[in-house]
């Protein structure tokens, strides 16, 4: 299973990110968590330490590393690559492995503007697809709003994104951006999930906004949760509420996947 996980910027994607993947992890399944963010919170919701998670390298800043694959130095202004870079042995090579689930830090994708960063964009894309097209674990990519690093070809391999909402106006809006683009790039399966939701009014108001859209299910508003991050521990280490909202929402997943047809569903009004 593959699957993407976007949403507006503090509506809890991280952290439903992570903690599915320590909930597969403990299942014994073999599982990818990938930190596409530019805003990198991962690791630690993962349960990586402060001191593990500031000393990541994301591979997008391996300068080194970009320049032995790609043939050109980061930032090189009208130079050939190497458009198809040999990425197939960098998962294992940079992954971290905690709690049975193997964390990489991709960074994020360069923009044109700031220069040719080309040859990181190409490093970076052919390694998303290695680990969606080319292995078996199942991949969580925790990734932002936008989506630079899928080609189209990649999009189609992803089995279904998941977008987080929480019940606000600001992040349906945001919701139903993310969704148009899922749409266009080809992205098979758009589902929701609502998040921070304290009570009945809470989820009418994300149903009712997203009214002719699959929500999957919702997670409660969670002291536990909030404590867990202030402190700088995983969520999952810290509320069984979560994991528990948590694994009926990867069954609720499975269920949608199995049962949805091919073409992705069409984006809300």
């Amino acid at each position: 299973m593959k699957v993407a996980l976007a949403g507006k910027g503090g509506v809890g994607k991280t952290t439903i990110s992570a903690t599915i993947a320590r909930y597969l992890g403990e299942r014994g399944e073999h599982v990818f968590a990938i930190d596409a963010d530019p805003n990198a919170n991962l690791a630690l919701s993962l349960g990586l330490s402060r001191e593990q998670a500031e000393r990541i390298v994301p591979i997008s800043e391996m300068r080194e590393l970009i320049a032995e694959r790609t043939g050109v130095e980061p930032g090189s202004v009208g130079a050939y690559f190497t458009v198809n870079p040999r990425v197939d042995d960098l998962p294992d090579r940079f992954k971290l492995e905690h709690e049975g689930v193997m964390f990489l830090q991709v960074g994020a994708i360069k923009e044109p503007s700031a220069g040719c960063y080309c040859p990181e964009n190409a490093l970076l894309k052919n390694l998303l697809m290695h680990l969606v097209l080319q292995r078996d674990e199942t991949v969580i990519l925790d990734m932002e709003a936008g989506f630079e690093h899928l080609t189209r070809g990649t999009a189609k391999a992803f089995d279904a994104m998941l977008i987080v909402v929480e019940p606000s106006p600001q992040s349906i809006m945001t919701a139903k951006r993310i969704h148009a683009l899922a749409d266009k790039i080809g992205l098979r399966h758009v589902f929701y999930i609502g998040n921070m939701v304290r009570d009945a009014d809470d989820r009418d108001f994300i149903a009712r906004e997203l009214e002719g859209s699959t929500v999957l299910g919702y997670v409660g508003y969670s002291e536990d949760v909030r404590t867990a991050l202030r402190q700088g521990r995983a969520p999952f280490d810290v509320s069984p509420q979560l994991v528990s909202e948590i694994a009926e929402l990867w069954n609720a997943v499975l269920l949608a996947v199995e049962a949805a047809p091919e073409a992705t569903p069409s984006s809300p009004d």
